[in-house]
């Protein structure tokens, strides 16, 4: 009986280390805080993860003169 290959693996192929595009930062939020930033960032039309790196930079920015 001949040898059946196997499957592909499902998904994108694994990038080589250091070659990611970003760093994920898992953040936990409580649920009224994360209804305020999901109406926040509806408002100015940016998806969540959008407003919060927005956010940040601003404050960041802010706080580097």
């Amino acid at each position: 009986m001949p040898r059946q290959p196997k499957p592909r693996p499902v998904g994108r192929p694994k990038m080589a280390k250091g070659e990611a595009k970003a760093k994920i930062v898992p953040v936990r939020l409580n649920p009224d805080h994360h209804k305020k930033f999901l109406a926040a960032a509806r408002e100015s039309g940016q998806t969540l993860s959008d407003w919060i790196r927005g956010t940040l930079l601003a404050n960041v920015e802010a706080v580097d003169g």
